[in-house]
């Protein structure tokens, strides 16, 4: 009998291991493990109720309804489960029927007094944490099989589903953590570029965030237009990240970086064979920006010769790689950037009207930097605070050297500017920064305003001075009446005495 015991107890903890390695459901895996017992081991109902904060709640049990099992909920030091899950010790009830503490919250039990059953209750116990509870009323009907015997195999399954337990949720933790760092790479990724991250309070950058906003959702071509430096491929991304294609790539292409007899090759690929050194058929940008947005900066630089072939895939959608006859089909939406005056162009007859008539569907102006001075402060924080982080520093910027930022023309617009802010960071030995510190070209603009201020100040005072000087020696000389002075210099009596209280001219002098 003892034999043929233990045979029942190792096959079924042999099927409640395989159960908890069967999948990551926790909840489908420890109902497999209830409906073991009953089937092995003649359990009539049982529980397994987890530890979340400070409730234990039933998640699998045999022998009760969806129910009954939704209504198992219980603080930590309720009832026999809730004790259990506190105290962290198994409870044995010889009978529940004359036990205050069993509660019967689920109903399960509606003859409850008249029921002669034991209650068994164990703690799922990983180390020393309480993960939850494992409860049975008759774990070996009427078999005649001490408790000892009961709580010795009802602890073993226990420790079985505290390790499947705890090795699930510290899969899920991974998981939402993983999770969690991909939404914020994904956040990131498109926030890096979104119009709220493109810094600019000013009144100019405000008309661009608002172009920006009615254009991006459109399928329409933008043309940006501003100094070299002024941020056009930020917004470009800001365009394409807020728009129905923001999943799809975003190819970007500078046509003055590559000599003009790759240009073709780079922007709609070639076959191989096309030329020397052509091993292989290759993409062009066009043809990698498929169904996404292509961005070509400094389009002004764009040769003439090829100028018909970009306006074609606006126009028909459609090219040839170089060197090839099948005409390849693509759904991009352009993106072109110039510095230059495309109109002069055009009209010099180095720039195709009709190219020039298709890119400037939407004309967004990019506004220099000088014209928006009062962005300045902001854009010296972030790149401050970028760059301090990048070499571990801390350096601050005091007010003059901001002035002096504040009053420099920046011809280089905000790419001079972080330029600028990295340098200072990058060179400065002390944690604030001084006049000295900034680049020799804008000490000289900072000297040459100052001397401008100077040279407009010293002539208002020079003839304060010779003015001065003329009512003193006119008043010496008819004894200090005003009257006769202010005859003698063609002023009126009322004038000379405004005069003289103005330069505070009294006989003493």
């Amino acid at each position: 009998m003892q034999k043929e015991s233990t045979t029942i107890e190792l096959t079924a903890l042999y099927e409640i291991s395989k159960l908890l390695g069967s999948s990551l459901n926790v909840r489908l895996n420890l109902r497999g493990v209830m409906r073991v017992l009953a089937e092995y081991l003649d359990m009539n109902r049982g529980t397994v109720a987890l530890r979340e904060d400070n409730e234990v709640s039933i998640i699998a049990a045999h022998g009760m309804t969806e129910e009954e099992i939704r209504r198992g909920r219980y603080k930590l030091g309720e009832g026999i489960i809730g004790r259990v899950a506190k105290l962290g010790s198994p409870i044995v009830i010889p009978n529940i029927g004359d036990e205050p503490l069993f509660l019967n919250k689920t109903g399960a039990r509606q003859m409850i007094r008249k029921e002669n059953v034991a209650f068994l209750c164990v703690p799922i116990k990983f180390k020393n944490e309480v993960m939850g509870v494992l409860s049975v009323d008759r774990l070996f009907g009427d078999k005649r099989i001490s408790f000892e015997e009961d709580m010795r195999l009802l602890k073993i399954i226990a420790s079985l589903i505290a390790q499947s337990v705890k090795l699930h949720r510290e899969l899920e933790r991974e998981r939402v953590a993983f999770q969690e760092e991909k939404e914020s790479l994904k956040r990131q990724l498109k926030g890096r570029y979104s119009v709220d991250n493109i810094i600019g309070q000013s009144d100019g950058m405000q008309e661009v965030f608002e172009a920006i906003h009615r254009v991006a959702p459109s399928r329409a071509n933008v043309l940006l237009r501003g100094e070299s430096g002024t941020g056009k491929e930020l917004v470009a991304k800001a365009i394409h990240f807020m728009s129905t294609r923001a999943k799809e790539p975003f190819i970007k292409f500078n046509c003055a970086s590559i000599p003009e007899g790759l240009l073709e090759s780079e922007l709609f690929g070639h076959e191989k064979g096309a030329f020397t050194g052509a091993m292989a058929a290759r993409k062009g940008r066009f043809e990698l920006a498929d169904k996404g947005t292509i961005f070509l900066d400094e389009i002004g630089d764009l040769p003439l010769t090829l100028q018909p072939k970009i306006l074609r895939v606006l126009q028909e959608k459609e090219f040839e790689r170089v060197g090839g006859e099948k005409t390849l089909k693509v759904d991009v939406r352009l993106i072109a950037a110039t510095s230059r005056n495309l109109e002069d162009l055009a009209a010099a007859g180095k720039f195709r009207e009709d190219l020039y008539y298709r890119l400037n569907v939407v004309p967004l102006y990019l506004p220099a930097l000088r014209e928006r001075r009062v962005d300045v402060p902001a854009l010296v924080d972030y790149f401050l605070r970028k760059y301090n982080e990048e070499n571990a520093k801390a350096v601050r910027i005091t007010p003059e050297v901001l002035d002096a930022l504040m009053d420099y023309d920046w011809p280089g617009n905000v790419r001079e500017l972080e330029n600028t802010i990295e340098r200072l960071v990058v060179m400065s030995a002390r944690k604030s920064t001084g006049l000295s510190d900034l680049p020799l070209n804008i000490r000289d603009h900072r000297l040459r305003a100052a001397r401008a201020v100077q040279a407009k100040d010293a002539l208002p005072a020079a003839i304060a001075d010779i003015e001065k000087a003329k009512i003193l020696d006119a008043l010496r000389k008819t004894g200090w009446v005003q009257a006769k002075a202010a005859r003698l210099l063609g002023l009126t009596p009322r004038q000379i005495g405004y005069k003289i209280k103005r330069y505070g001219i009294a006989e003493s002098d």
